[in-house]
């Protein structure tokens, strides 16, 4: 059995922290904790959009969890990273494998901002991937921050939120792979689900899969459940069914588990070493 890393889930609890994105989300406005989570194998959590003021905060309940949860490694953090210092509390902490700053809604030009790619740039110092929440119509600014800031891995998450089939999907696949040609970015395979429209078929989402590890390659491709907002489309078996279907030839460990390993963890364990 492959051994699995998911790079990509969320736990929260409102009762302890705000997120305001989950006032408009029913199903999704009660705690989804560790406790609850039905995946198997070994977890990187993501920051879930609680409150920039809860930050570290949010980096310190997860840590606990971690204690009581060993198989959740490390955490992708938030940090505003417009402004500067914002990383310097990670640079020290293995636990913080990553930082993600969400820009999916920000208005145009926002990745091209010198502060923002100064903070980007401050993240390849420290040694701690970038990952980008993008939606596919920002895939062009992207690559752009990919060529302004070389020594800083990205990692795009969601394939960049294309809606398989639907409109703008060409346009997505050629941006796509003008992205690919950078080799400091990475592709997680992470859910699809709800970025599909209605009676779009599982073959759909199966081809932009496939098109990420065309673009990308085996090795710079990271699978991710994005549970538990996949589960207003779909459940975590489901998923990982889709991403085996699209799998198919291609080395399963590599992207189940390798891949993530070297992209978050072994960065992190370097940095814990580095005197």
């Amino acid at each position: 059995m492959t051994a699995i890393l998911d790079a990509h889930v969320h736990f929260w609890d409102p009762r302890r922290l705000r997120y305001p994105w989950l006032d408009d989300i029913a199903p999704l406005h009660r705690p989804f904790t560790p406790a609850g989570f039905p995946g198997r194998g070994a977890v990187i959590a993501v920051e879930a959009g609680r409150t920039s003021a809860d930050a570290a905060a949010e980096v310190a309940w997860i840590r606990r969890e971690a204690g009581e949860h060993p198989w959740i490694r490390g955490i992708i953090a938030h940090a505003d990273l417009e402004h500067p210092g914002a990383t310097s509390r990670y640079a020290g902490d293995p636990f913080v494998v990553g930082v993600r700053r969400n820009v999916q809604d920000e208005a145009p030009g926002f990745l091209e901002r010198p502060d923002f790619r100064a903070g980007v740039r401050a993240l390849g110092e420290a040694g701690l991937p970038f990952d980008a929440c993008v939606r596919a119509h920002q895939l062009p600014e992207l690559t752009a921050l990919a060529e302004a800031c070389p020594e800083t891995t990205l990692v795009l998450d969601h394939l960049g939120k294309p809606s398989p089939g639907g409109p703008g999907y060409d346009r997505w696949r050629q941006e796509l792979r003008r992205l690919a040609r950078h080799g400091n970015v990475r592709c997680k395979l992470s859910s699809l689900a709800t970025e599909t429209s209605p009676g779009t078929g599982r073959s759909a989402v199966v081809d932009a899969l496939r098109e990420a590890l065309a673009a990308f390659g085996p090795d710079r491709c990271l699978y991710g459940s994005d549970w538990p907002v996949m589960t207003l489309a779909t459940d975590h078996q489901a998923w990982l069914d889709i991403v085996h279907a699209a799998l198919d030839g291609h080395p399963a460990d590599a992207v189940l588990h390798d891949n993530a390993e070297r992209t978050y963890l072994a960065r992190a364990a370097a940095r814990k070493d580095t005197p």
